[in-house]
C-alpha cells in the first residue's frame, strides 16, 4: 500500500489515497493500529483515507491511532488539501472536503506549485451541551466555566464541539501539567458519553494563548486544530481574549478567528509532507 506521511504543527497522520488503495471497511481499524504504531509501523497519530465524494470535492475518512473513527481534525484536513493539490488531484485553490457528513471549505496558499498554508472554514461552534455531548443538568444550555470533579479535584471547564467534543480547562501553568495522568481521566469521564478531547490552556494576553491537548483515542499530540478552535471559542465566551488569537501548541502555532457576526470559526496554519513510501499490510 502506498502512503504519504504528513503533519500540521506536528500533529502527524498517515495519508492514503482511498480511490487507489482499496481496504475492506471491517479491516481498517486493525490496519490503522498497525500503521500508526511508532515502533512497529510507520508511526502517526492516526490514518486518514482520502476518498472520492458526491457531497464535496473529496472525503476525509479519519481514524485515531487506536482504530476508532474520528469526526474531524483541523490539522488533518489542511494536510488533505495539500495532498490533493500537490498530487494533481485538483488544480483548484478553493475546495470542499467532507468528513463524517460535515462539509468544510478551504482556501489554499501555494508557493512554488505546492501548498504551504491552508485557511479552513471550520463552521459554527456547537455549544448546546446535549449536542457536544456533555452530561449536565441543563442540556439545552452551554457549559461555560462549569465545574467538573476529576480525581477528587474541581476544575472549571468550557465545552465546545467543532464536529468533535472538547473540554477546555484554563490554568496558570501548562508546562508542568502531568497530562499523561490527568488526560485519560478527562477523556473517559462519565460526563462525556462519546469521550472527549481536553485542552489545557494558559492565556498569555488578549491575542495569544498556550495550549496542550489530550486527544481522544490518541493521547497527547503536538497540535490539535479543532482543539485550537474550541480553545479560542472558550476564551471568548469567558471574556479572556479578542476574537482573533494565535494559539501556541507544542508543534507550532495556529491562527484562529471566531467571526461572531457570521458565527463561523476560521483556522489558518501550515501543512507539511514528511515522506512517502510503500508498506505491506
Amino acid at each position: 500500500m502506498k502512503f504519504t506521511k504528513m503533519h500540521g504543527c506536528g500533529n502527524d497522520y498517515i495519508y492514503v489515497d482511498g480511490a487507489k488503495e482499496i481496504i475492506p471497511q471491517e479491516k481498517k481499524p486493525d490496519v490503522v493500529k498497525k500503521l500508526s504504531d511508532r515502533h512497529f509501523g510507520i508511526g502517526g497519530d492516526g490514518v486518514i483515507f482520502i476518498n472520492p465524494s458526491t457531497e464535496a470535492d473529496f472525503e476525509m475518512e479519519m481514524y485515531n491511532m487506536d482504530g476508532s473513527r474520528a469526526e474531524m481534525c483541523g490539522n488533518g484536513i489542511r494536510c488533505v488539501a495539500k495532498f490533493v493539490y500537490d498530487k494533481g488531484l485538483t488544480d483548484q485553490t478553493h475546495i470542499s472536503i467532507v468528513s463524517a457528513g460535515k462539509v468544510k471549505y478551504l482556501d489554499l496558499t501555494t508557493e512554488g506549485g505546492k501548498v504551504s498554508t491552508v485557511k479552513v472554514n471550520m463552521g459554527a461552534p456547537i455549544l448546546r451541551a446535549a449536542d457536544i455531548p456533555v452530561i449536565t443538568d441543563r442540556e439545552e444550555e452551554p457549559v461555560v466555566g462549569g465545574d467538573i470533579e476529576v480525581d477528587g479535584k474541581i476544575y472549571k471547564m468550557t465545552c465546545v464541539s467543532m464536529g468533535n467534543p472538547h473540554a477546555v480547562v484554563f490554568m496558570d501553568d501548562v508546562e508542568k501539567l502531568p497530562i499523561e495522568t490527568i488526560g485519560p481521566l478527562f477523556e473517559n469521564h462519565e460526563r462525556f458519553p462519546k469521550r472527549t478531547n481536553t485542552e489545557f490552556v494558559k492565556v498569555i494576553d488578549k491575542e495569544h494563548v498556550e495550549m496542550r491537548v489530550w486527544e481522544r483515542g490518541t493521547g497527547e499530540t503536538l497540535a490539535c486544530g479543532t482543539g485550537a478552535c474550541a480553545t479560542v471559542v472558550a476564551c471568548i465566551l469567558n471574556g479572556l481574549t479578542n476574537d482573533t488569537v494565535t494559539v501556541k501548541l507544542l508543534g507550532g502555532s495556529l491562527r484562529i478567528q471566531w467571526d461572531r457576526q457570521e458565527n463561523l470559526v476560521y483556522m489558518t496554519g501550515p501543512a507539511t509532507t514528511v515522506f512517502e513510501g510503500e508498506i505491506e499490510i
